[in-house]
């Protein structure tokens, strides 16, 4: 009897604390889990300082490669800004199972003639404060430069 050890991919997505992604870290993982649920094995949140906000995929190679692969799907500072939540779930899909149909998700991305390829800007809220009520830095806690 042969034995097959399933790894699902692992998403982890490291935002500043002194900026106060938390809550935008927060929703993009609940949107992650909510469409992709048992295909990804852990979404983790990292709280960290300067300004970072990564999202990235640990997950296993194609075929018989079985070496875990880390894929950078979003950087804020690379990218220029935070993705819209139809654009990461597509470059999720796009490691996770390229063939799964998104359905409105899909349908948005193609009507705004949106690339969803790793790496590109396409689809990125431009004001990095959009949507999230921006907050000053707690007590004890510096700003950070990085964000100003």
């Amino acid at each position: 009897m042969e034995t097959k050890t399933t790894t699902l991919p692992r998403i982890t997505i490291k935002y500043c604390t002194q900026c106060k992604w938390m809550l935008r870290a927060a929703y993009f993982a609940q949107e992650l889990l909510s469409t992709f649920s048992t295909d990804l094995g852990e979404v983790a949140l990292i709280p960290a300082t300067g300004g970072v906000f990564t999202v990235t995929m640990y997950h296993s190679g194609a075929g018989d490669d079985a070496a875990i692969r880390e894929t950078v799907l979003w950087d804020r500072k690379t990218n220029g800004g935070f993705p819209e939540v139809k654009v990461l779930k597509s470059l999720v899909r796009n490691v996770v199972d390229p063939a799964r149909d998104l359905g409105h998700t899909d349908r948005a991305l193609r009507a705004a003639n949106v690339p969803v390829q790793e790496g590109t800007v396409a689809g990125v809220s431009q004001g990095q404060d959009q949507g999230v009520a921006r907050q000053g830095p707690g007590q004890g806690q510096e700003e950070c430069q990085d964000c100003k």
